[in-house]
């Protein structure tokens, strides 16, 4: 059988980067451990290869959004263990009490589903000011709890990147909740919660974000590392005219001659419309800047600096979170988990 073509572009994907973040974490979690969100695909980067680096730096609690990103995750589980964080459909239940995953129990009516398939380890989130999944305070009662094995109770902050006063409201309440829920692990805290403090770690934090080299809040500045560079594939290189336009709708129109390179990357592979004339790449610590818009499949970048540059070299993306966010409007979570599937992912 003919072997495959290789792909015209890559994530090069740092493991030492990767783990060093979760470590600073896990010293910043105090005395709670420290797991990791993995959910959709492990933001981007591939949730299988995530995973394994993270057990080998010590991570040993994991999270998922849903029961098949649970299923492939299975056979690298080990001695960790996991969670659904979208609880349970009646969709899901063959499937989860067949597999040694807990889901996260999020609602009365799968509180009930739980219980009537004979229950078993369970994480129970309740909502404490977001308005999105969890059980209501209110609906928490000895009775609804009977029969149920908690192992973690969950709440999610809205507005831990910020200095907000529902902080440490919803901090409280959850005490409140706690003291009425059986459970054998309290969690609370997302990346940026850690940074709130040790108020806010309790037993188990569960960080994202900061695991890949997003920041949540300022005090993460300078100490997690780059772990995601995009990488593409040059076309073309060729010459624009002064006067030419370059790209769709006319939005650059080039003001002297220039040299330009049709990289084969473009929105469907998540760098997105946002970054026209405005995103850049790298090539040699020179910034190639990129004009007009983003097409679908290609990318056209400024590379008059760089003569050497041609059809089959490969440039990168400026792609640290932050700056990247300021020049896409886009947030450091969309960076992440927009990275399509086309991209080939090579670990080192």
């Amino acid at each position: 059988m003919t072997e495959l073509p290789s792909a015209p572009l890559a994530l090069h994907l740092d493991s030492a980067a990767l783990k060093s973040n979760w470590q600073w974490l896990a010293r910043r979690s105090g005395d709670a451990r420290c797991g990791a969100a993995i959910k959709a695909n492990g933001y981007g980067l591939g949730a299988i290869e995530v995973m394994r680096h993270l057990k080998a730096a010590g991570c040993r609690d994991f999270f998922v959004a849903t029961w098949r990103e649970a299923a492939a995750l299975m056979p690298h589980l080990g001695d960790a263990s996991l969670s659904v964080l979208h609880g349970v459909r009646a969709e899901d239940m063959a499937f989860a009490r067949g597999c040694p995953v807990r889901p996260v129990l999020n609602s009365v009516g799968q509180v009930a589903r739980w219980k009537a398939a004979g229950g078993g380890p369970c994480d129970l989130m309740v909502d404490t000011g977001m308005s999105r999944l969890g059980l209501d305070p209110q609906d928490i009662s000895a009775d609804l709890l009977e029969g149920l094995e908690i192992e973690t109770l969950l709440s999610h902050l809205a507005c831990a990147d910020e200095d907000h006063p529902l902080n440490a409201a919803q901090c409280a309440l959850f005490h409140d909740v706690a003291a009425r829920v059986p459970a054998k692990r309290l969690s609370l805290a997302n990346s940026a919660g850690i940074l709130l403090g040790p108020d806010y770690h309790f037993d188990l934090t569960r960080p994202g974000l900061a695991l890949y080299g997003g920041v949540p809040r300022p005090e993460a500045a300078g100490h997690l590392a780059q772990v995601v560079r995009p990488r593409a594939q040059i076309l073309q290189r060729r010459t624009v005219k002064s006067g030419a336009i370059v790209g769709y709708g006319a939005t650059f129109r080039a003001p002297d001659q220039r040299e330009v390179a049709v990289l084969n990357v473009g929105y469907a592979d998540g760098y997105l419309r946002g970054f026209s004339s405005t995103g850049a790449a790298l090539a040699d610590g020179v910034r190639l800047p990129v004009l007009g818009r983003v097409s679908m499949d290609l990318l056209i970048v400024d590379v008059s600096q760089v003569p050497s540059l041609g059809e089959g070299d490969w440039v990168e993306l400026d792609y640290d979170l932050t700056l990247a966010a300021a020049q896409s409007g886009l947030s450091q979570y969309e960076l992440l988990t927009g990275l399509g599937a086309r991209y080939e992912r090579v670990w080192r």
